[in-house]
């Protein structure tokens, strides 16, 4: 099988040839730029230049030699982007790397952090020394008027909409979009995934801080119900544009609602039905409609309690599929849901395991996991989220030696 092939059959639950595997195709998959240097050496490839396409979690572009090494069945669309080198700047990560970051989200250096401004000069994000990642700062509408006309305008003036990786501002119109999605197409066998967002409870947090949005939905319902009404009128404008430009060159699109915590889901089902599935709905299925595309939602935490309704919704596939959280043990959700909906992750816990293990625990975890989620299809291969600046490379190795261990004892059976 092609890369794209083995990755359409894991979402249509038949059985690939191998557990296809994904490292790096959408921002929560990725890998730290800090780990990723030792990771080639690891690997034996030369060294070359870290290139951050995602500036807030600080993630590196991984090169097609990784990919192939490791096994990589899919790639983002953002990769057929920013190929010039005018699209970058110098930069240096916190551990000292020389490394290249996208010209238009170079950090401000503000005594002992590293802050980014919004138009209006105040600081919407920030890098406390000795972190490797920024935090939202500024939320549009926590002290200030709230004016649901300027939901869009206000896209740039807060961290997770206002810090763009690529293509960000190197594609000035939709026949620019389609031409490199195109391109990507052409020369890519992997499967691509397309990063939409669409966000919903995120984005009242992004716009009312975690805490205020929280207490809209469960004291002001009628409040809650105008700003997202608003929200969905933009994120189908915005569905309807890209894919118009890409829909035919994309396999799979990523949408993203974090909804779980680490031990039940931030909100009730019962909320959950009441202000998002209606929504997540409309848009998810709005898709399917204007393209041949699978729909998949990034989405951490314990959200066991919700999955028969986002399945009901119209969801194909969930990730990072966070196994250490309470309810999300990989073989209640393979016996339970493992039909209706793909486990794109849940191949290795990133909390404990990865990054505290031997490699030779890690190589057990993996194995075990494989042998849960991998039969019958629905199921791509990931680490929960993305490999952090303080996993060894030993263990990585030995996370991506355990799924090809995996695979070369299913051939053989």
């Amino acid at each position: 099988m092609t890369s794209r092939e083995r990755i359409l059959h894991a979402l249509n639950h038949t059985q690939p040839d191998r557990v296809p595997v994904d490292l790096s195709s959408y921002r929560s998959s990725g890998i730290s730029s800090v780990a990723y240097p030792k990771l080639r050496a690891a690997l034996g490839l030369p060294p070359r230049p870290v290139y951050v396409y995602d500036p807030v979690q600080q993630l590196a572009i991984v090169d097609e030699d990784v990919l192939d090494l490791v096994g990589a069945d899919a790639i983002e669309l953002g990769r057929g982007f920013c190929l010039e080198d005018r699209w970058w700047a110098d930069w240096t990560l916190p551990d000292g790397t020389p490394c290249k970051m996208p010209a238009w989200a170079v950090p401000e250096r503000a005594g002992a952090e590293w802050v980014y401004r919004n138009s209006g000069g105040t600081v919407m994000a920030r890098m406390p020394e000795g972190s490797l990642h920024f935090d939202q700062t500024w939320w549009p509408f926590l002290d200030g008027e709230e004016d649901l006309s300027r939901i869009a305008e206000l896209y740039p003036e807060h961290m997770w909409t206002g810090i763009a990786s690529p293509p960000g501002p190197a594609v000035s119109s939709p026949a620019e979009l389609a031409a490199g999605a195109r391109a990507l197409r052409a020369r890519s066998s992997r499967a691509i995934v397309g990063l939409f967002g669409g966000n919903l409870l995120e984005m009242g947090q992004f716009y009312y801080r975690m805490d205020g949005f929280l207490m809209m939905l469960a004291g002001e319902p009628a409040r809650a119900h105008r700003f997202l009404d608003a929200l969905v009128e933009i994120h189908l404008k915005n569905l309807e544009s890209f894919l118009a430009a890409v829909g035919d060159s994309i396999d799979v699109i990523v949408f993203g609602d974090d909804l779980g915590a680490q031990n039940c889901p931030q909100i009730s089902p019962r909320m959950y039905r009441e202000f998002f599935k209606p929504r997540h709905s409309l848009m998810w299925n709005r898709a399917k409609q204007l393209a041949p595309v699978k729909v998949m939602l990034h989405c951490c935490g314990a959200v066991r309690p919700l999955l028969p309704d986002l399945i009901e919704t119209g969801l194909d596939a969930i990730n990072p599929v966070q196994i250490s959280c309470r309810g999300m043990e990989a073989e209640g959700l393979k016996h339970d849901f493992g039909r209706d909906i793909t486990f794109w992750g849940g191949g290795c816990d990133t909390q404990r395991i990865l990054p505290e293990g031997t490699p030779q625990q890690v190589r057990e975890h993996v194995l075990r996991q494989c042998e849960i989620l991998a039969p019958g299809g629905g199921f791509v291969f990931q680490q929960v989220h993305n490999i952090l600046a303080n996993v060894p490379p030993a263990n990585i190795l030995a996370m991506y030696d355990a799924v090809k261990e995996f695979d070369s004892r299913t051939a053989v059976a």
